[in-house]
């Protein structure tokens, strides 16, 4: 009975951290919107904190496996947990730090590094859980059971995240990182709960191969392993290339303004305007079926303060007077003087940033001529849309925990594998009718019906697939690895990395033919899984049969 009460309280430590580790790495997207939004930032440089996270799997990948094999799974998990901790205080620090006025570059280096350090922790904490949620359950189909009911409280945590962060930051043209720093304290205390509990937590552990080189040879040896640890490399493609691409889909320009933003830019060229005159132009520009009239006349009462500003008709106090009144007509969100006179200068920074842009030609009409349309669909609306595919991975994960006792590893992955071509084909070729999407800007409270194409639908159920999909490729790979599982948990955790090569891999295939096109990339992804459940996940060889 003792025992029994032992190993429940393991699994609950276990599946708590799981929870923990999606909610601090999916703060890195929308922090990463934060900085985007406070400066010139390209989409590229906004993104490197999800890249820095996602390098520190590269880094810490093997070290942590073999960590475990030192130190064994609880020391391990308490090591990772101070090093998450550092990393939280860092990225508050950041927010400290933008608050004092300093320059982005150095609000921006302080978050990253903040970034990468907690991506080290996540890292560490995830050789940890899936490990041993697989051995308190016995292997086999049990441990794939624990690890999909893990599964459930990881997505569950990310949902909480995206939902926590929309509300934080539901006007994202005026937040800073200071302004999250609820989300962020929340963070630190669960890194902080964790590392207590787990200090009084006793944890049975299973023998651990000595501190070799050698075990990353051997762990490679066995065909299986090899073989599922680069179907987890190509795993991540698919879990976060969907959702990511999704999204950039819905909010690029529409044809229509990608025209108007085109001939604008060609006025200057032409020398029929100047490059300030470009720069309002392409401000005002936008998607008027989805953007409110209200916040249409924002927007120009307050290009209309920047040309008065930029003519010396007002001095910059006198233009934060003006911001002030038409921040005002929104009583929900009311502003310091001092976010005033930010705002203000933002305006005045941005509209110049984009000006001096237009006149070195680094924005031309050709460039955005050639540059790939979408829905024109506002940021707000769109976050919520991507969040339906992250609720399909908890809904998956709910139903793989159900019957992970019942269904082989192999068969879920089988059945994954071919559902997502399904559904990824269906999104891609899909007609263009437009269906209404009901959901909840969380930022306003209000809800909101969107029309999108009927194919995204098909995308964002290609999370119920996802759902399952690491556990299960983890179980297979691991099966029969004895001594050697240790280190094949951090070499898997090193695989992670293939989130940033697939992206990047995904993202150059959507430049040369398009977004939609681009899911070819997932297609491959899904049919390498299909023939890893089919052929490469049969174990030829185990540890415990050998000499």
């Amino acid at each position: 009975m003792s025992q029994q009460k032992k190993q429940w309280g393991a699994i609950i430590v276990m599946i708590a951290l799981f929870a923990m580790i999606a909610f601090v790495t999916n703060l890195c997207t929308p922090m990463a919107t934060i900085i985007k939004n406070q400066g010139n930032i390209s989409n590229v440089l906004a993104q490197i904190g999800n890249y820095g996270n996602f390098i520190a799997y590269l880094v810490m990948g093997i070290p942590a496996g073999m960590l475990i094999s030192k130190f064994g799974y609880k020391k391990t998990a308490l090591i990772g947990l101070a090093i998450g901790i550092a990393g939280i205080v860092i990225q508050w620090l950041s927010g400290v730090i933008d608050g004092m006025g300093q320059s982005l570059g150095v609000v921006f280096t302080v978050y990253l590094i903040g970034a990468f350090i907690a991506g080290l922790c996540m890292c560490i904490l995830n050789c940890v859980v899936n490990p041993m949620l697989n051995i308190l359950g016995g292997g086999g189909n049990k441990g794939n059971q624990l690890i999909q009911l893990g599964g459930v409280f990881n997505s569950s945590a990310a949902v909480a995240c995206y939902i926590l962060m929309g509300a934080l930051i539901a006007d994202v043209t005026r937040s800073k990182i200071a302004d999250v720093e609820i989300a962020l304290m929340i963070a630190l205390a669960i890194f902080v709960v964790a590392f207590i509990v787990i200090c009084f937590t006793k944890i049975e552990e299973p023998e651990q191969a000595p501190v070799q080189l050698s075990l990353i040879k051997g762990a490679m040896s066995y065909r299986h392993f090899a073989l599922g640890a680069l179907g987890i490399f190509l795993y991540m493609g698919i879990e976060v290339g969907t959702p990511n691409f999704v999204q950039q889909y819905l909010l690029a320009d529409t044809t229509e303004v990608r025209d108007q933003k085109a001939a604008i830019v060609k006025q200057f060229e032409e020398g029929n305007i100047s490059d300030i005159q470009a720069s309002l132009g392409l401000a005002t520009v936008c998607a008027t079926e989805n953007m409110p009239e209200k916040v249409l006349k924002e927007k120009a009462d307050k290009e209309a303060v920047y040309l008065e500003f930029k003519s010396g008709a007002i001095t910059l106090d006198e233009a934060a007077t003006k911001l002030a009144q038409i921040n005002d007509n929104d009583p929900k969100n009311p502003l310091t003087q001092e976010e005033i006179q930010a705002d203000a200068k933002k305006l005045v920074s941005e509209l110049e940033s984009s000006a001096k842009a237009i006149s070195a030609k680094e924005v031309t009409s050709a460039s955005i001529s050639a540059a790939h349309t979408g829905r024109g669909i506002a940021s707000a609306t769109v976050g919520m849309i991507i969040a339906v595919y992250w609720f399909m991975m908890l809904i998956g994960r709910l139903a793989g925990a159900s019957i992970g006792s019942k269904i082989s590893a192999r068969k879920m992955i089988t059945t994954v594998s071919i559902a997502t071509l399904c559904l990824v084909l269906f999104g891609m070729f899909a007609p263009e009718t437009l269906v209404n999407f009901p959901g909840i800007d969380w930022g306003k409270l209000e809800f909101v019906m969107t029309p999108i194409p009927m194919g995204i639908f098909a995308f964002l159920l290609v999370g119920l697939c996802t759902s399952v999909m690491w556990g299960a490729i983890f179980n297979l790979a691991v099966e029969g690895l004895g001594k050697f599982t240790a280190i094949a948990s951090g070499i898997f955790m090193t695989m992670v990395f293939g989130c940033a090569v697939m992206m990047f891999i995904q993202a150059s295939v959507a430049d040369a033919v398009g977004y939609i096109n681009s899911y070819w990339v997932v297609v491959a992804c899904a049919a390498y899984l299909l023939f890893y459940a089919l052929v490469g996940s049969r174990v030829t060889k185990r540890a415990d049969e050998e000499k």
